[in-house]
């Protein structure tokens, strides 16, 4: 586990971002304080004259992130942090607040209708940084592409942990409709693209009356309705009271894949979200498994439990 409370690791952080405000014009008006220390990622809060500021490092699993929202910043610097400073090499980032959670705003509003401008907001960002896949994977995001998901899945079938024996065998045996699956995708011509992978209201800041996209450490290069399957069943259809299914998610996919009409008609791409439901369970099962490999004990067995959990959700749908 990184120790993000070790002296001489805060020492390093508090050098670097007092040199960065120093190039930036700013002076801390206070101490810098450690609102958040996980075993993957910390973050450090620092009161200046125009605001808080927010420093961020991640685990060397997760230490692309810093180099996915620079890309991002170049395309629609309206959807991601401000980033004033990065260190991509240690994958630091210093970066401008980013306003209140979604989630603080619909438990005010009881109202998940928000969620029909974020998602099309989410899904114009997709289509405008397709071009950047190649890029993306070159810089370490991991590449969880159609031509690989059946490989990658059978891979991780003979790792996984957790599984019972009548599991493991279900899953085993649909290794064939995974590969069938992903060529039916492929089939709808849609451009793979960045694709958060774990999108839901605590990833989502308002502020100024936009949507600014958070923490990308999850973050991978697949089909984008992959991003379904978090968002609409590990979310939205929950509701405000957290009852499963107690929400029509069909109005927030329909949302989510208008800005999608320009390479196929809704009906194929109604048909498209219907299966990558069911396959974004088998990305985000991938990604897991990879940063939860990555940590010490306790958290690595405790995180590397999701992984069984998010196999299970794929077992749940159709298939």
């Amino acid at each position: 586990m990184s120790d993000w409370t070790d002296p001489l690791w805060l020492a390093e952080a508090h050098a670097w971002i007092h040199g960065e405000l120093a190039r930036l014009g700013a002076v801390a008006t206070g101490p810098i304080e450690q609102p958040h220390a996980r075993p993957w990622s910390t973050v450090l809060r620092v009161p200046t004259r125009s605001g808080a500021l927010w420093f961020k490092a991640s685990i060397p699993a997760l230490a692309h992130e810093a180099a996915v929202v620079t890309v991002l910043a170049g395309r629609r610097p309206d959807c991601v942090p401000e980033l004033l400073a990065t260190d991509l090499a240690r994958g630091w980032m210093l970066m401008a607040d980013g306003g209140t959670r979604l989630r603080e705003t619909i438990e005010r509003e009881r109202d998940l209708r928000r969620w029909l401008d974020v998602l099309p907001r989410y899904a114009g960002l997709q289509v405008d940084v397709a071009d950047h896949a190649e890029e993306l994977v070159a810089l370490g995001v991991p590449d969880r592409r159609l031509a690989a998901l059946p490989g990658q899945y059978e891979q991780l079938l003979d790792q996984v942990d957790g599984l019972t024996a009548d599991e493991r065998h279900r899953l085993r045996s649909l290794a064939p409709r995974i590969a069938e699956m992903c060529e039916e995708l492929a089939g709808h011509g849609l451009p793979e693209t960045i694709q958060h992978d774990d999108f839901h209201d605590e990833q989502v800041f308002v502020r100024d009356g936009g949507y600014v996209f958070f923490d990308w450490g999850d973050a991978c290069v697949s089909h984008p309705f992959f991003t379904l399957s978090v968002t609409l069943e590990g979310q939205i259809a929950w509701g405000l009271d957290d009852v499963e299914g107690s929400v029509d998610v069909r109005p927030f996919r329909d949302a989510y894949v208008q800005p999608f009409t320009r390479y196929a008609p809704a009906l194929d791409l109604e048909a498209a979200c219907t299966t990558a439901l069911r396959l974004g369970w088998v990305c985000r099962a991938l990604n897991v498994h990879r940063f939860a490999s990555a940590l010490e004990p306790p958290a690595r067995g405790e995180q590397l439990a999701g992984v069984a959990v998010r196999l299970r959700m794929f077992l749940a749908g159709p298939c």
